[in-house]
């Protein structure tokens, strides 16, 4: 049985191995965000000798996150269905996180001048960018066009979570600390 967090890619690794020892193709769906496996539906051969089958698992998380910021790393790499946090939150906690690390690939890659902290004026370029607007009607009746954040949140995630903006290892500064001041007991 496979186990592990939504979106590590669980049923990416038994299609490998099925592929690997079988030269067969895929016996289970994947996707870029969390969700796809929903149930535990049957057994999987992975290899003939040894016979070895497989039981491929929905991803199994705390339901309780008590920390803000290991939340956000979880939303950002779509370990949590992006709609529970909010597009746009979790494009500004990647966007501060480049920042941070100093990774400047998204300023070339989204067509900015320069870096920037603030999300909107990312969200608006990308939008601009991409011809991302929607119809609204305002309070008077009258409709018009808005920029859309949320189509732009979503490109800008989409970007990160394929590795066009560079490789971010969001847990850098926790390798780093030293282990009596770690915040995870399981790395102490």
């Amino acid at each position: 049985m496979i186990i592990g967090v939504p979106n590590v890619g669980k049923s990416s690794l038994i299609n490998s191995l099925r592929r690997l020892n079988l030269r067969r193709g895929k016996a289970t769906p994947v996707g870029p965000t969390a969700g796809v496996t929903r149930s535990v539906l049957e057994k999987i051969r992975v290899c003939e000798n040894p016979k070895m089958f497989l039981y491929d698992t929905p991803g199994i998380l705390s339901p309780i996150v008590s920390d803000v910021e290991v939340g956000m790393k979880l939303a950002t790499c779509a370990t949590l269905q992006d709609h529970l946090v909010g597009e746009d939150t979790i494009a500004d906690y990647m966007l501060y996180s480049l920042n941070k690390c100093a990774l400047f690939d998204y300023v070339k890659y989204f067509g900015l001048k320069q870096p920037t902290d603030d999300i909107y004026e990312l969200l608006s370029a990308i939008a601009k960018q991409n011809k991302q607007v929607m119809k609204v009607k305002s309070h008077s009746g009258q409709y018009m066009y808005r920029l859309d954040f949320r189509s732009a949140a979503l490109i800008a995630l989409r970007a990160f979570r394929e590795g066009k903006l560079g490789r971010v290892m969001l847990d850098q500064d926790i390798l780093e600390m030293p282990v009596e001041q770690n915040i995870y007991p399981s790395a102490r």
